[in-house]
């Protein structure tokens, strides 16, 4: 398995709140949208979704940009996708460790 890809610890960490999976899954399905239309869309205060944005936004998911005077979000693929391949990477890892596993089971032989 490889070790030198980036951090994954902030992606996760960001992903291990459910509002704010709900409020990446709001900004996807919108495209981009303020912090003011997000948390009409969540049972959270805007001051809430500014919040979980900037874990968001700290962990690479999230990018803001103006227009005007409004703060508009917009997902940040990459980041979802690197975490997706990271996993991906340790699933098959773990799959040959076990399809080891289970060959020296069968066999008798010692790993």
């Amino acid at each position: 398995m490889s070790t030198d890809r980036q951090d994954m610890g902030p992606v996760f960490v960001a992903l291990g709140d459910p509002t704010r999976r709900q409020v990446l899954a709001a900004l996807a399905e919108a495209g981009q949208a303020s912090a003011t239309t997000l948390a009409a869309q969540l049972p959270v205060s805007r001051q809430a979704v500014l919040k979980h944005l900037h874990v968001l936004g700290e962990a690479a998911l999230v990018t803001a940009g103006r227009s005007g005077r409004e703060v508009l979000y917009q997902v940040r693929p990459d980041s979802l996708d690197a975490a997706a391949r990271w996993l991906t990477d340790l699933a098959a890892f773990w799959d040959h460790r076990l399809a080891a596993v289970k060959r020296a089971a069968e066999d008798g032989t010692a790993l």
